[in-house]
C-alpha cells in the first residue's frame, strides 16, 4: 500500500528553502473553522497558536500582526507598534490579491511581498508556536525566535485587555 504523501504548501517550501525547521500539522477543514477550534484539533495550547491579521495604516502602508488565536487585535496598540496614527483591518476581498492567501489560511510567511510584521509580545515565552501553513487545514510549528528573525518581525502588546 502506498504511503500517503504530506501535502506541501508554499509556506513549507519557503521555510525549507531558507533551512528553517518546522513541523507540519493538518486538521479537518470541512466547514467554518476558527483558531480556537484549530488549536484544539491540533492538541495545542491556544496561547501558542497564532493567527495572522493584515491591516492598512493611515499612511496607506500595510502591516501584518500575529496574535494568539483566542485574542482580539487592539487597533490602537497595533497602530502604536508600527508608528501609525491609526490602522484598520483590510477588507476580506483585498486579502487574496494583496497577500496571496485566503481568509483562514493567511500566514506571515511567503506573502506576495514582505510587510512589516509584529507578533504579540507573548511569542517570546514559547519554544514553538503554530502559524498557518498558507492553506486552510494546514499549520506549521516553528521556533518563534527563528521565525521572527527570518521575517524581520518585532514583538509588542497588541491585544485587547
Amino acid at each position: 500500500m502506498a504511503k500517503q504523501k504530506e501535502e506541501k504548501t508554499n509556506v513549507m517550501r519557503v521555510l525549507e528553502q531558507h533551512e528553517i525547521p518546522y513541523i507540519p500539522h493538518s486538521y479537518p477543514a470541512d466547514g467554518p473553522v476558527d483558531g480556537v477550534s484549530v488549536a484544539k484539533a491540533l492538541g495545542q495550547d491556544v496561547e501558542q497558536v497564532f493567527k495572522t491579521l493584515v491591516c492598512k495604516g493611515a499612511s496607506g502602508a500595510h502591516y501584518v500582526f500575529d496574535i494568539p488565536v483566542a485574542e482580539s487585535l487592539d487597533l490602537r496598540k497595533a497602530a502604536k507598534a508600527v508608528g501609525e496614527k491609526s490602522v484598520a483591518m483590510i477588507p476580506q476581498k483585498e486579502l487574496l490579491p494583496l497577500t496571496g492567501y485566503v481568509h483562514g489560511g493567511c500566514s506571515p510567511v511567503g506573502m506576495k511581498k514582505p510587510f512589516p510584521t509584529v507578533f504579540h509580545e507573548t511569542v517570546v515565552l514559547f519554544e514553538s508556536i503554530c502559524v498557518s501553513a498558507g492553506k486552510i487545514g494546514h499549520q506549521v510549528e516553528v521556533d518563534p525566535a527563528v521565525l521572527m528573525d527570518f521575517l524581520g518581525a518585532t514583538a509588542a502588546d497588541l491585544t485587547v485587555e
